[in-house]
């Protein structure tokens, strides 16, 4: 049974990790979050200690160390995106293990410097990357590999998943701890992208608003058309008359790619990974990385491959 520790108990995406560490048969103990709405660790862990102080947390690690011998083994990290490398730097001074959520930084640069210091360190850097992990995933890498085409694969990438006003009030709707729409919400998407078909040959942004985005993507063996959203309005209308507020599709030379379903599982998929020393680290997520780096920096190009749905 391995120790965990937790930071950022109170966000959207703790739940799958308390679940994916309950589930691993390991044991949490220690929480922090500067939020107390943390009632959900009730379903896991309610003799987990809980802090909304860094400075008690911290102590309280270290006194667990020094009185009862008690070491941690990895420091989960569901913290808003900015703040990302400095609890991952966290975790390794520690002597644990980081298991970071997604988008593990903003810049390539921060991937160099923590690349240095898990040199330095005994710990490991790990992220989530669920999606390489998803069955219709997997099964579309093998396809795409075993397939060897001469041309390239033509793909429309398109997400909208409505959000109502609190975004913009929240730290997701700024940029600087954010990254923004692409990197928030299409990282992972990218990340499949450039795993699957190559690297990165060209990166073309048609549209860069604080809620939507969409440009060109040219991998070795793909031309996608990317669109995200998080305005509701631009819902297809079949979606709209279901009540529904997420649409995701990607086609693939025309044909529809089905991977609706299949996500609850995988944090735990992914802990199981890494708890064998098989999770995905600092090189395999610099790609995805770097891609949302250049569409926050890139100019606006009003010609080219663009997405339908850019008016």
């Amino acid at each position: 049974m391995k120790n965990f520790a937790l930071i950022g108990a109170a966000g959207y995406i703790a739940p799958r990790h308390l679940k994916a560490i309950k589930d691993t048969n390991n044991n949490l103990i220690a929480a922090l979050d500067k939020f107390d709405s943390v009632g959900v660790m009730d379903s896991y862990f309610p003799n987990a200690d809980f802090f909304v102080e860094f400075e008690r947390f911290d102590r309280h690690i270290e006194k667990l160390k020094r009185n009862q011998n008690i070491n941690l083994d990895y420091v989960s990290i569901c913290t808003p995106n900015y703040l990302h490398d400095s609890h991952i730097r966290m975790a390794l001074r520690r002597g644990a293990d980081a298991i970071c959520e997604k988008p593990i930084v903003l810049n390539p640069w921060n991937i160099d410097a923590l690349t240095a210091i898990e040199k330095e360190s005994k710990g490991k850097i790990n992220t989530i990357l669920q999606l390489r992990l998803h069955e219709s995933i997997i099964q579309l890498k093998n396809k795409v590999d075993l397939a060897n085409k001469k041309g390239k694969y033509d793909i429309d990438l398109t997400y909208i998943t409505s959000r109502g006003k609190w975004y913009d009030i929240s730290w997701k709707g700024d940029e600087s701890k954010s990254g923004g729409i692409a990197t928030n919400i299409g990282v992972h998407f990218y990340d499949m992208l450039s795993w699957i078909f190559g690297n990165v040959q060209e990166n073309v942004v048609h549209l860069r608003e604080k809620n939507k985005a969409a440009g060109y993507l040219e991998f070795e063996n793909a031309r996608v058309r990317w669109f995200l959203s998080i305005d509701e309005d631009d819902l297809p209308k079949e979606i709209k008359e279901k009540e529904q507020r997420t649409f995701r599709s990607i086609t693939i030379d025309n044909e529809e790619l089905e991977f609706s379903k299949g996500f609850t599982e995988l944090h735990t998929e992914s802990y199981k990974k890494i708890i064998l020393n098989e999770g995905f680290g600092l090189e395999e997520v610099k790609s995805s990385i770097e891609i949302v780096h250049d569409i926050r920096n890139s100019s606006i190009l009003r010609t080219g491959g663009k997405h339908p749905f850019v008016k």
